[in-house]
């Protein structure tokens, strides 16, 4: 019962349509396909200065698919970019640490986000298979 009121609650939430539901949820589970390849990728590449590179490129890839693809990259990237300032809350009592590298990171999760080029942030020879 309590998945269903949950499901219910987040269409009303976000203005979905009850004909749009399944392809909204579709939609976001593309866009976290999208956002788990590029971090793959940037993983695999282990290049320097990448990683707003492919922030950008797995934003961008999964707004690509649709509402559903946006909304999951923003909650993935939320999350992601929460991650660390918790766990050193949790470690130390500063919340603060981090927040100056995750400025940064954020605008490129945005920048892809809003449908704008992912190559602006690409780093001189990273290898073209990226």
């Amino acid at each position: 019962m309590k998945l269903s009121t949950t499901i219910v609650l987040c269409c009303l939430i976000l203005g979905v349509s009850s004909q749009r539901w399944k392809t909204f949820f579709r939609e976001a589970g593309q866009g976290a396909k999208d956002m788990w390849r590029a971090y793959s990728d940037m993983r695999e590449a282990n290049y320097k200065n990448s990683d707003k590179y492919f922030h950008a490129r797995g934003n961008y890839d999964a707004a690509r698919r649709g509402p559903g693809g946006a909304w999951a990259a923003k909650v993935i990237s939320d999350a992601r970019e929460a991650y660390p300032r918790l766990t050193n809350l949790f470690k130390h009592g500063d919340s603060g640490h981090g927040l100056a590298d995750s400025r940064p990171d954020q605008e490129a999760n945005r920048w892809g986000r809003r449908g704008k080029d992912p190559n602006h942030f690409r780093p001189p020879r990273l290898p073209s298979k990226y």
